[in-house]
């Protein structure tokens, strides 16, 4: 991870060399709306901040610090303001860390500040994830013995092993797929997936191409 940081900045350093066609790019487009954020491959080694611009986005700075205090982040934005050469920034977007907000309000008082999407969801579905992840909890007990019905076939080469096979499959497949809360409900996500598998067999029984049990 840290191998691929690196990497990361080595491009990045090579992207902003292009400060001239940023000034156009900006200047044309009138104004900025900046994203900050910070990636921490593990704890103790340093954070990758990166700063860009919504609306293009065109990175305008990434820089890797020990710390994420107020008077480091505050610095980032006033060499981002000189990167910019005049062209307002109209807003920023960030996740909710207090250094984050604190820098915003020291360097950009003026300047509309809001948590990104992905956060207001988080925190605006949170009743409806637990009750989620409990109907989750509740399908999973109710979908057991696929194992032993994998070892019921594995020695046979017929179509209706194969198809036993690749049913298995699928449910072991929903059973491990989690999704991505709050965007993906993990628990519907499963309903809907094994609902889908019931509707197959049920389908396949119909015609009589194999037994369902």
């Amino acid at each position: 991870m840290t191998h691929l940081l690196q990497r990361y900045e080595e491009l990045i350093a090579l992207r902003l060399a292009e400060k001239p066609r940023l000034r156009e790019c900006f200047k044309e487009q009138g104004k900025v709306i900046l994203a900050l954020d910070g990636l921490q491959p593990d704890v103790g080694h340093e954070v990758l901040w990166v700063l860009r611009d919504c609306l293009s986005g065109e990175v305008l700075l990434a820089r890797s610090l020990l710390s994420a205090c107020e008077t480091d982040l505050a610095d980032l934005l006033r060499e981002v303001q000189q990167i910019l050469d005049g062209v307002p920034i109209r807003g920023v977007i960030s996740d909710g860390q207090h250094s984050i907000r604190n820098a915003v309000q020291t360097v950009l008082p003026d300047v509309a500040h809001q948590l990104c999407h992905f956060h207001y969801l988080r925190e605006a579905a949170k009743s409806i994830y637990e009750a989620d992840r409990h109907a989750k909890k509740e399908l999973k007990k109710q979908i057991r013995g696929v194992r032993p019905i994998e070892r019921a076939v594995e020695k046979r080469n017929d179509a209706e092993a194969e198809a036993i096979r690749g049913y298995c499959l699928a449910v072991r497949s929903a059973l491990t797929d989690d999704g991505r809360p709050p965007l993906e409900a993990p628990g519907l996500k499963l309903y809907q997936r094994m609902a889908a598998v019931v509707a197959s067999l049920t389908r396949i029984s119909e015609k009589g191409a194999c037994r369902v049990s």
